[in-house]
């Protein structure tokens, strides 16, 4: 099969995202290590347990909700645990399963991170754009994101802010 070359107008807009996916992450991850001595991948494990129920998950769902293997996760979690910002338990319902739970000052991280997160990524993407260019970029993410995720089965993770009003979160 042959594969079409992208012409000179894809080209450029697919050097572009390809810039904002290598330079955007160390951006974020900088801002949090430096204000918040966490990660962005940490923060983000933090956030998804502060958003659940109970603040808690087990972790093979936590693992599908931050798209990380359960090693990957296990390690992890295995440093907020040190840190004394998550607690791994036995599942209740399934003692096969394990569980994370978000402690307090897991809690106060999240809190404490929050602001200095939100204000980059205000600062790097948000305001950079239009209120226009905001929507456009959501549309965007949509439609890559149906092509990366067919069956929809990560949608909830990506849509959970769709509402009227979002409510006053933490962000990632």
């Amino acid at each position: 099969m042959d594969t079409p070359w992208l012409d000179r107008r894809e080209l450029r807009a697919w050097v572009r995202l390809i810039g904002v996916l290598e330079l955007l992450p160390g951006t974020l991850d900088a801002q949090l290590r430096r204000d918040s001595d966490v990660t962005h991948f940490e923060y983000y494990v933090l956030v998804s347990l502060s958003e659940a129920p109970d603040r808690t998950l087990r972790m093979t769902e936590l693992a599908r909700h931050t798209t990380a293997t359960l090693p990957r996760l296990s390690h992890v979690v295995s440093r907020l645990e040190s840190r004394g910002l998550v607690e791994r338990f036995p599942c209740p319902a399934d003692r096969r399963a394990t569980n994370a739970r978000l402690t307090g000052a897991g809690w106060a991280k999240v809190q404490d991170a929050a602001p200095g997160h939100a204000a980059t990524a205000r600062h790097h993407v948000i305001d950079a754009l239009t209120p226009e260019q905001v929507d456009q970029l959501a549309a965007i993410g949509d439609a890559v994101l149906a092509r990366l995720d067919p069956s929809g089965s990560l949608s909830a993770v990506y849509t959970r802010y769709d509402a009227a009003e979002p409510p006053d979160r933490t962000g990632t």
